[in-house]
């Protein structure tokens, strides 16, 4: 159990301890950032320098998109890795299935054991009591019962594989529980031994002990065996169980596949049943599943159809609620016409009224105007407006230039300005909420200005719709005249009626006249007039339509800029806002560097005084020294100088501290000034470029403006031609009214006479009128349908457009993809570079850190020191007098401010080092990312050759389909010329017959094309008659004639039948040739149509055909090399132009990149030597002070002093050592730095390889595609062949069929006519009573002609068979007379017929030289053909290796494009690189600064060092007490320091924060003056806007006054213009309708080609239909070929695999049998030997024997007593056997080799008493092995308990000897007392057969005494029944029947047990030993 649970554990673990695994790193990681953004967090307070926070951000971001790549990756993996281990899960349960197989096996190897085992309990048991006892044995119970436990419970277990949880633990369990029984019964046969050894009495004998010795050896070689078998046992279950499972799926598989093929041949057969009535023979399942594909791809059609419809539809929608708003428009616009038609009537009645005023007449034109200047005011709005915008889209650009430049201000300056911008968010938000209301205000102007915009784009849209409602005004315009002229003409009549009363009444007559004739001339000039009127109504529905399409496009013109605005006025405001702050920002920067400036100078002024100061103040300094130590030297204890003298040196402290704070200052200002310069430039340069970028929006607005300045222009231009237009027709109108006026004057006298008429005309041309509305109505009526039509041809089209876009997408997505690989390649190897270079600069700075850690360390050990001396001082100070020596303080001092310096130094180096780890864990991180993209572009790659493959083998299968399909073509082509060949030979006999008979019969034939017989009826008619005999002869001339006309028809008929096939098929060629030309896939077709139609393609010709093509093949194979060359060499161009660029990108990296590098390098190791030489010098100071310290006053201080020193002169030695140990580990690391560097060279290449690999494949890939199409296309038109060709077969055997009806019918019918010669009437009525029954069958062309033809004949014939009836009468008279004219008639009948013959002949021979033309042209025709196919074929392939190179030849000059951009890109990097070259310049002359500092610092440590030695030198002189007075003082002058720097830190706090106070005010003043700056600026421009507004509106009106001016002069020019137009209208009436005519014309030509195209469309969705259904096929084929190898590959593995694992285990076992053998061959010699030696012992023991039997004589008495009582201990111990003995002896004798055996059993035999020649014939008998034996010595008991035998020579046995009667006893306690349990295992041979000891007799002797034993058992086929060892036989012997042996133990292990495989006995076993053992009892 708990080992099942280890390994489920260990699985589990193994799956989650990845996910844990990543989980932990994730979470590392985050930790990692927290921590790294609280450091953040600490740093960016610290930070100085503004660069800091900046770096810190990008490399914070550079991070986060690192963590989020990784996570990303992280899931993927981590749902492959779930994905593996549910894989692994399946495995394992499997695995462990199979273990717990295993387990149960053991299970019930252990209860075997523990059985057997108990067996030796009970048989020690019994050994110990009766060794107790002293008596016989205790009876061992049977064990047979315990013996068959657990077998059955679990025998089934082994089949279930869906085992319970609940079964696995209790099985465990069990386990647990035998595995303790059996350590229990081991401990207790331990236990049973040790009580037997220690209870045996010391007078037993020494066969006992052999004994024991025997049974421990042999229990030792059953375990051994026992374990062997076991583990053999298991491995063939093992293998077995493989075996049955690959069986099992094969039987599994193979059923399936027959199931399958089953129900296919099920559904095809169903199809047969169902279509056997409708006639068709076989179906096609695949056609069906193309059907049922086709289907499904209509349906989805139907679906995408119904969508576009549905979209069609809310488009349809959208037009119409546009067009009711434009009727809305225009409904709005007739309003504003009815109004303005008002003003007209009251301008028109004002003008009656003061016609004769003409003043009056101004006041109109006045008004006039005055709409006119309204009109074009309002335009002036719109042109200040249009103006108005073009200012904003200005200042739209600007705001974006600013964005532009305000984004790169940005981001130099933003870790400076967070300070400020902290300081300056309370007053900007004031500020915002003094511009958010200006903001308001404005957006409430523009409000206003948008709605004014919007009313003036409404006008002008008006004015634009104008031109649409033209027409519509000039159709009222008709109505409105004719109300006006009514009106007129009343007012008129009533004026005029009182002058011309009396003139009308005169002239009434002669005006009716006039009237009539001009209403016929008014007739005409209406009818033009209509005619003029159609034209401009087609004319002004063109202009409406494109007056709309412009009204939408400047609609949407207008929406674009209004979002535009939208948009500029929130830029614009962002804009201010960024440049205001920008403008702060920059004023403060002036302020502070003006600030810093004027502070240097004050600090620079300062610098000198306290210089000054410091020199006053040492030169005081030294002359209190020289008071100090004389004072010293004359008083030792003057305390109040030494005071001065503490205040002194504090005072020089404080003002040391003071300059070196101050130099810090003055280089931190440098640094700032040099920093605001720098930013300074920045800033001029982006405010130059602004500057640029203004200008250049500037301009582009002014071009703007310029262009919407004309297009308002020319809107004006045309409102104003409008105007003109409407001016001259209302002049029209008042014209014709006038002349309506006097018309209706003259017609108003005559009117009640005319009306009638006039009635009647009014009607006829209401009805002209209404016809032709009628006929406009259906000219729409087709101009709309036509719209339809061409609008359903656009979208056919369209979709076909949409089709081939899609392709073409495809197509431009995968070279997207590609270029993206190509792109995401070089992106690689950038950061691979990126990633190379940080690594070498982590390595320096590691470098670096290390060092910088070595000195830190050093440090703190000088402070430790330091502090230790200081300590020591103060003692001493205590201890000796104060003497004044001053140069130690100082160089306390310094050191203190040295160290000071240096835990500043290290805070910095710890930050770095910090950073630096970040940088190398993002670097690690990076590198893991390039080695996955690595593994999937090879993943990748292996895919893409998998495909390729797949590719490949289903191409190879279509290529043998095909083949196979041309066989089956060639094979019913043949067929049919067979059949077409047998038709010919049938006609040709047939003719041949008939003309034989006219030869003997001289019969009257009706068809010579076909066979009749004459009745015997007949001939015997004509021997009676001499009558008959005439008119028969008479009869046959004229049928002689028309049978030579027939016949003539005949030929004529078949040339010509001949002659039409030949056109047929010319026309089939020319369309087939069509075909070829117009497409050039139908190549195949056209090849197999020719085929099938000549009916005669042969072998020859088509192996011809076969060599040609491949003869073609390699000329375009060479052909294609010589191109593929030209590509190569182009491609290696293209490469030599990459590696240039490559090395000219390296150059400009490297030419930088090195002089850094060497630069920094450079001083880098400057400074590390400098730092070293400071280290030395510390480290020399602080030995230095350690002398000092430990010295002591006295003479022992100089020994001491020397004894130091030459420690730490050694222990510089020892530095210096270690010093230059860390070189050789820098040059170690620099050396493993190059390899890095060369193996990322080597990355590098690798990478372009796998490019280049990728490229190819790519490349392959396309090709493969195209092949693939191509392969497609090939396919679907053999389909289509294969198809026409069926329907063409079909038909011909139609065709057959009918001409075979025909023959009949004819033949019949020829049949029918013969005997009617006689009766005329009735041949006549049957003759049409078979052409009806002719009739019915018109099923080909040349059955009817003949039919016809027929008829014709048959009514010929009818009459001249009345004829010949008329005649017969006559001829009756005249026999007589006519016998001499027969004569002369036979003769010339026979004459005729010979010259009928010769015609028959000569026809004959020119219908076969017909024939042969036919052939011969047939087969040029099919030459030529097949050479038009094979060119055909070269031009295709021709073709395709063109479009190939001019697609390689794209793709290289797209190549060279990218080349000159990276060409491009380099010379900016190297740009970029002088500009880094020159920063790099600058940061060395900071290095070279520093180096100076350094130097100089090595100098003060010098002059320190010498300080230190001359005192060093004094002290050891002896002046210690000196010293402890300069201790004291410097203790307390440290506390005076410590004082003073507190106090100077609380005044700098105090400073710093009235310097903050100072900023904040000054920052405060700065911005209430830029707002008052800014108020004043928006002031200046509003009111250079409003003076620009008003200049602009007086500009306006001043151009408004001029174009008044322009229009009246064109309203002039326009009058005349519309006299010379009237008389064009006339003209374009006559082109009109010769324009109608045209476009009838031109809609019938656009019918018939939309039905074209429809048809070209359904043809194009078949061939889609076609392409997706084998696409689909190919891909369930691709699916299927994949499926089968990954079983196939699986299966072969699996094979493998055991095929391996069994020849191992073979080897091993034959390893171990080499073994056993070799041991076994040693045991056979030394038996021979001691089998020798035996001999020797029987002769000396048979002497001894003959002097024994003397004593036996003498002690028979003895032993009767001794048989009595052994004889009582038999009959009560029967049943009750010693089963260690029995083992003992049977196992001796399967033990001795087998040719030794006999002297065995003759020896055995010699002790039972039995005689030589009995044993020899038992031996003779039993030649095979032990069988008989066995069954001799153990087959003769009973099933009962034995009873001692009694036979008659018991006497003997009891006169006989002990050893005898102990083999008898055996022999009875070997009879079985229980029956055996029967198995099947009868039929199987047993161990020793014949047949086995066969194959072992070629083995020479010497060998087989060691291999015999094993060798004769080997041989067996049985895995399961091979044989284990000699103990035991394995199944039931051939003697054996029911009655067997009967002792379990002696029973086949078959039968019982489990059998296991065999195991080599070992060699303790051996023959000789057993024969030993014997022998020594």
């Amino acid at each position: 159990m708990s080992s099942w649970l280890g390994g489920l554990g260990s699985g589990l673990g193994q799956s989650l301890g990845q996910v844990g695994g990543s989980l932990a790193s994730l979470t590392g990681q985050i930790s990692n950032f927290t921590k790294d953004m609280l450091m953040e967090g600490t740093e960016e307070v610290e930070a100085e320098l503004p660069n800091a926070r900046r770096k810190e951000i990008e490399a914070i971001h550079a991070i986060l998109r690192s963590e989020n790549e990784r996570l990303k990756k992280l899931c993927t993996d981590l749902e492959e890795k779930h994905e593996a281990s549910e894989l692994q899960i399946k495995q394992q349960s499997t695995n462990y299935r199979n273990q717990l197989q295993q387990k149960e096996v053991e299970i019930s190897h252990l209860k075997a054991r523990q059985i057997a085992l108990q067996d030796q309990v009970l048989k020690l048991q019994s050994a110990a009591q009766s060794v107790n006892s002293g008596a016989g044995r205790v009876p061992a119970a049977p064990a047979s019962s315990s013996f068959g436990y657990g077998i059955s419970r679990h025998a089934a277990a082994f089949h279930d594989d869906d085992m319970d949880f609940g079964d696995i633990i209790s099985s465990q369990q069990e386990i647990n529980r035998l595995s303790n029984e059996v350590s229990r019964l081991e401990s207790e046969v331990g236990h049973w031994r040790h009580i037997a050894q220690t209870s045996k009495p010391q007078g037993s004998n020494s066969s006992d002990q052999s004994e024991i010795c025997k049974l421990q050896s042999i229990i030792k070689e059953l375990k051994q065996n026992r374990s062997q078998e076991i583990d053999d046992h298991q491995h063939e279950m093992s293998v077995l169980q493989n075996a049955h499972q690959q069986k099992l799926t094969e039987i599994s598989r193979r059923h399936r596949e027959e199931l399958s093929d089953y129900e296919e041949r099920i559904e095809e057969l169903e199809k047969l049943l169902q279509q056997g009535g409708s006639g068709i023979a076989v179906t096609d399942h695949l056609k069906i599943h193309e059907m049922q594909k086709t289907i499904q791809d209509l349906q989805t059609e139907k679906v995408a159809s119904t969508k576009k419809i549905e979209e069609l539809e809310d488009k349809i929608k959208d037009i119409n609620s546009k067009l009711s708003s434009a009727e809305n428009d225009r409904d709005v616009l007739k309003k504003e016409q009815e109004r303005l038609h008002v003003e007209n009537r009251q301008i028109t009645e004002e003008c009656e009224n003061l016609k004769r005023e003409c003043s009056k007449l101004q006041p109109d034109a006045v008004r006039q105007g005055d709409a006119v200047t309204g009109r074009e005011g309002i335009l002036s709005q719109g042109a200040s407006v249009q103006e108005e915008v073009l200012k904003l889209q200005r200042a739209l650009s600007d705001a974006e230039n600013e964005i532009m430049r305000l984004s790169i201000l940005n981001q130099d300056n933003l870790t400076e300005d967070n300070l400020k911008l902290k300081m300056h968010v309370e007053i900007l938000e004031k500020e915002k909420s003094l511009l958010s209301q200006e903001k308001e205000e404005l957006q409430a102007s523009l409000l206003k200005l948008n709605n004014e915009y919007e009313v003036i784009k409404s006008t002008t849209g008006r004015d634009m719709d104008l031109d649409s409602t033209l027409h519509n005004l000039r159709l009222t315009l008709e109505a409105k005249e004719r109300e006006l002229s009514q009106s007129l003409t009343e007012k008129e009549t009533l004026l005029a009626e009182l002058e011309e009363l009396d003139r009308q009444n005169q002239e009434a007559t002669q005006h009716v006249i006039l009237i009539k004739d001009q209403l016929s001339k008014q007739q005409n000039e209406e009818d033009n007039i209509i005619s003029k009127l159609k034209k401009d109504l087609n004319d002004e529905k063109k202009r409406v339509h494109q007056l709309e399409d412009d009204k939408r496009n400047m609609t949407k013109e207008l929406d674009v800029q209004k979002e535009k605005l939208v948009q500029s006025e929130l830029v614009l405001n962002d804009l201010h806002l960024a440049k205001q702050k920008l403008e702060d920002k920059v004023e403060d920067l002036v302020d502070q560097l003006s600030k810093s400036q004027k502070s240097n100078l004050n600090m620079q002024k300062e610098n000198f005084g306290l210089k000054e100061h410091i020199k006053q103040n040492e030169e005081e300094l030294s002359r209190v020294r020289d008071e100090l130590t004389q004072s010293l030297n004359r008083d030792s204890g003057s305390d109040f100088q030494v005071d001065l003298l503490k205040e002194r040196e504090a005072e020089v402290k404080s003002l040391k501290q003071s300059l070196s704070e101050i130099e810090q200052l003055n280089d931190n200002l440098n640094k700032v000034a040099f920093d605001l310069k720098m930013e300074n430039e920045k800033l001029a340069l982006a405010c130059e470029d602004v500057r640029r970028r203004l200008e250049e929006s500037i301009a582009g607005s002014n071009q703007i403006s310029l262009e919407r300045n004309t297009i308002v222009e020319v809107l004006k231009m045309e409102k104003g031609q409008l105007e003109a237009e409407l001016s001259r027709a209302e002049e029209r109108r008042l014209e014709e009214a006038n002349k309506y006026e006097q018309m209706i004057k003259e017609l108003s006298k005559p009117r009640d006479l005319s009306t009638f008429a006039l009635q009647l005309e009014q009607q006829q041309l209401r009805k002209l009128s209404q016809e032709k509305d009628f006929e406009i109505a259906e000219l729409k009526k087709n101009l709309e349908q036509m719209d339809a039509d061409c609008k359903e041809t656009k979208a056919v089209l369209s979709s076909s457009l949409e089709e081939q876009k899609q392709l073409t997408q495809l197509l431009s997505e995968k070279e997207i993809f590609i270029e993206k690989l190509k792109e995401r390649g070089s992106e690689l190897q950038e950061e691979l570079g990126k990633h190379t270079e940080a690594l070498r600069k982590n390595e320096v700075l590691k470098q670096t850190i290390e060092e910088k850690d070595r000195s830190l360390g050093s440090m703190k050990e000088e402070n430790n020191h330091l502090k230790e001396e200081l300590e020591r001082l103060r003692d001493q100070q205590s201890r000796a007098a104060p003497v004044a020596e001053p140069k130690p303080l100082d160089s306390v001092t310094e050191l203190e401010s040295e160290v000071l310096q240096l835990n500043v130094i290290k805070g910095n180096l710890e930050e770095e080092i910090k950073h630096h780890q970040k940088v190398i864990e993002d670097q690690n991180q990076s590198k893991l990312q390039l080695l996955q993209s690595l593994e999937e572009q090879k993943k990748e790659m292996d895919e893409f050759k998998c495909q390729h493959e797949q590719m490949t083998v289903t191409h190879t299968q279509l290529f043998l389909e095909k083949d196979e399909e041309i066989r089956n073509l060639h094979k019913t082509i043949e067929q049919i010329k067979a059949q077409l060949h047998e038709e010919r030979q049938d006609v040709q006999t047939e003719n041949s017959d008939l003309f034989r008979e006219t030869k003997v019969r001289s019969l009257n034939i009706e068809n010579g094309g076909e066979k009749h017989d004459l009745s015997k009826a007949e001939t015997e008619r004509l021997v009676k008659g001499i009558k008959e005999r005439e008119l028969e002869i008479k009869l046959l001339n004229e049928k002689n004639i028309s049978l030579t006309k027939q016949i003539d028809q005949l030929s004529k008929d078949e040339v010509g039948k001949l002659t039409q096939i030949i056109q047929q098929k010319d026309v089939e060629i020319q369309a087939l040739h069509a075909r070829i030309s117009s497409a050039s896939y139908t190549q195949d077709v056209v090849y197999l149509q020719q085929q099938l139609q000549a009916y005669a393609m042969e072998r020859e010709q088509v192996l011809a055909v076969l060599s040609e093509k491949t003869r073609e093949n390699s000329q375009l194979k060479t052909e294609y090399h010589k191109m593929m060359d030209i590509v190569a060499a182009k491609e290696a161009a293209l490469v030599k132009l990459q590696d240039e660029n490559k090395k000219l990108a390296a150059r400009s990296e490297g030419g930088g990149q090195d002089m850094f590098r060497e630069t920094v390098q450079n001083l880098s190791r400057i400074i590390r030597e400098k730092d070293i030489e400071i280290d030395a010098l510390s480290q020399k100071c602080q030995t230095l002070l350690t002398v000092l310290q430990t010295s002591s006053p006295g003479n022992e201080v100089g020994g001491v002093n020397s004894n130091q020193f030459e420690e730490l002169l050694q222990e510089r030695d020892k530095l210096k050592q270690q010093v230059k140990k860390m070189e050789e580990w820098k040059q170690q690391v620099m050396t493993t730095v190059q390899n890095m560097q060369h193996e990322s060279a080597q990355l590098q290449e690798e990478l372009h390889q796998l490019q280049a690999q990728v490229l190819v494949d790519s490349d392959n890939n396309s090709k493969l595609q195209v092949d693939y199409t191509g392969l497609i296309q090939s396919y679907e038109q053999n389909e289509t062949k294969l198809k026409s060709f069926g329907q063409e077969l079909a038909q011909v055997q139609h065709s057959i069929g009918q001409l075979c009806n025909t023959k009949d019918l004819l033949l019949g019918k020829l049949d029918i006519i013969s005997p009617q010669l006689s009766s005329g009437s009735s041949l006549s009525s049957q003759s049409a009573e078979s052409l009806r029954t002719v009739k019915p069958d018109p099923s080909s062309e040349a059955s009817k002609r003949e039919l016809e033809e027929l008829r014709k004949s048959l009514q010929e014939k009818d009459a001249t068979i009345k004829t010949l009836q008329e005649n017969n009468h006559r001829l009756s008279d005249s026999i007589a007379a006519s016998s001499e004219l027969e004569r002369k008639e036979h003769e010339q009948t026979d004459s005729e017929i010979k010259q009928l013959k010769e015609k028959q002949d000569v026809l004959q021979k020119s219908l076969k030289e017909k024939d042969l033309l036919i052939k011969a042209k047939s087969d040029q025709l099919l030459s030529l053909n097949e050479n038009f196919t094979n060119k055909v074929n070269e031009n295709e392939l021709l073709r395709q290796a063109v479009t190939n190179l001019k697609e390689r030849i794209l793709i290289l000059e797209m190549d060279i494009c990218k080349l000159k951009e990276e060409n491009e890109k380099l010379v900016e990097t190297t740009r970029e690189k002088e500009m880094e070259y020159q920063a790099l310049q600058e940061t060395n002359m900071k290095f070279s600064m520093m180096l100076r500092e350094k130097e100089f610092e090595c100098h003060s440590m010098k002059e320190k060092a010498l300080a230190f030695e001359q005192l060093l030198k004094e002290k050891e002189q002896g002046k210690t007490g000196e010293l402890n007075q300069l201790l004291n003082a410097v203790k307390s002058m440290q506390e005076k320091t410590v004082k003073f720097q507190q106090e100077r830190d609380q005044v700098m706090l105090a400073l710093k924060q009235k310097q903050m106070e100072n900023t904040a005010l000054q920052n405060e003043v700065q911005h209430l003056r830029d707002k008052e700056l800014r108020l004043n600026q928006e002031l200046e421009r509003l009111r250079n806007h409003l003076l620009e507004s008003e200049d602009s509106y007086t500009r306006e009106a001043l151009a408004a006054e001029d174009r008044e001016a322009k229009l009246r002069k064109k309203v002039t020019v326009l009058e005349e213009k519309l006299v010379s137009s009237s008389n064009a209208m006339e003209n374009a009436s006559h082109q009109a309708s010769l324009q109608v005519e045209s476009l009838q014309e031109q809609l019938n030509v656009v019918s018939k080609q939309r039905d074209e195209t429809a048809l070209q469309l359904s043809v194009s969705r078949e061939q889609v239909k076609q392409y997706a259904l084998s696409l689909s096929n190919l891909q369930m084929v691709l699916e299927h070929f994949q499926q089968e190898e990954k079983a196939m590959y699986s299966a072969e593995l699996e094979k493998h695999k055991q095929l391996v694992a069994e020849w191992k285990k073979k080897a091993d076992n034959l390893e171990g049998k080499l073994m056993s053998l070799q041991e076994r061959f040693d045991e056979a010699n030394a038996a021979l030997d001691s089998a020798s030696r035996l001999t020797e012992q029987l002769d000396l023991k048979e002497e001894q024997i003959e002097e024994l039997k003397k004593q036996n004589e003498l002690r028979q008495e003895m032993l009767d007593d001794v048989q009595k009582k052994l004889m009582n201990l038999v009959n009560s111990t029967e049943g009750k056997v010693d089963k260690v003995l029995m083992r003992n002896l049977f196992i001796g004798h399967f033990h001795t080799p087998k040719h030794q055996r006999h002297e065995v059993l003759r020896l055995m035999g010699s002790v039972l008493g039995i005689k030589r020649e009995e044993m020899e014939q038992l031996l003779h008998e039993d030649q095979g092995g032990v069988t008989r034996w066995m069954t001799g010595w153990l087959g003769g008991g009973s099933k009962s308990v034995p009873n001692t035998p009694l036979r008659p020579n018991q006497q003997s046995v009891l006169n006989s000897s002990f050893s005898e009667l102990f083999v008898k006893f055996l022999e009875t306690e070997s009879h079985p007392s229980v029956p055996p349990p029967k198995l099947s295992v009868h039929d199987l041979k047993p161990l020793d057969s014949p047949g086995r000891r066969k194959a072992v007799t070629n083995v020479p002797e010497s060998f087989k005494d060691g291999t015999e034993s094993r060798s004769g058992r080997r041989t067996d086929v049985n895995p399961f029944l091979a044989p284990r060892s000699a103990a035991v036989p394995l199944m039931n012997p051939a003697g054996l029947g029911p009655g067997g042996p009967g002792h379990l133990l002696l029973k086949p292990i078959s039968d019982v047990l489990p059998t296991f495989t065999p195991l080599p006995v070992s060699p303790d076993n051996s023959a000789g030993v057993v024969l030993k053992d014997l022998l020594k009892q």
